[in-house]
């Protein structure tokens, strides 16, 4: 799929897609990183690594791109307010995390999540009900935004099957993930991709 086609409206740097990037295979970047250093992200919407091995989850697949911030929330925002799946989010460890991305549930055990992790997020999504919490949303809630003071770490599987967390609409749980992607001020993301399948989790690592 060509650029143009699967992003429209985004400016991609002249070299990142001369003879040289495509013979290396190295992504097209978004103009803003010619002069943005601290916050860059490699995008893959549609793939997903399953036992160390990337698959795309669809046909033609959207190429990967390397994008600033502000890019990177410009495209995934809307992913995830249309995403009509439930979903349980983790706020990623700002210091140290250098990926985030979205497994669907059926993809736990070969993407590699410890089955006790995978039991406690199914519990979870499988127990999704009610409305949205942000103030005067009577959407219903098809999210579960659990914060680092919720869950520090991804191996507690405790915390993960009984902290409260925030119950939130695809339209909040979107805006909730990506504003605190864009409260933090340096990162360089390896691997972001987009939600797919019926149910899932966005984690980090």
């Amino acid at each position: 799929m060509a650029l143009e086609q699967a992003y429209p409206g985004l400016a991609f740097r002249a070299r990142s897609r001369n003879w040289w990037a495509r013979l290396t295979g190295t992504p097209a970047e978004c103009q803003h990183l010619e002069t943005e250093f601290a916050w860059m992200a490699t995008y893959s919407p549609d793939t997903i690594y399953l036992r160390g091995r990337g698959r795309a989850r669809s046909k033609p697949a959207r190429p990967e791109v390397s994008v600033c911030r502000t890019c990177l929330l410009g495209l995934l925002e809307p992913e995830l307010a249309a995403y009509a799946g439930r979903v349980v989010a983790f706020e990623p460890d700002a210091e140290h995390f250098t990926q985030f991305f979205f497994i669907a549930a059926e993809d736990f055990e070969p993407a590699g999540l410890q089955p006790e992790v995978s039991s406690a997020i199914e519990t979870r999504l499988n127990a999704m009900s009610g409305q949205c919490e942000h103030d005067g949303c009577a959407r219903r809630a098809t999210w579960l935004w659990l914060s680092r003071t919720d869950v520090a770490s991804l191996d507690d599987f405790g915390s993960i099957g009984h902290a409260a967390g925030r119950r939130l609409c695809a339209r909040h749980g979107a805006a909730a993930l990506c504003r605190q992607l864009a409260s933090i001020a340096e990162a360089n993301l390896f691997y972001v991709n987009a939600p797919y399948g019926e149910t899932g989790a966005y984690v980090w690592i």
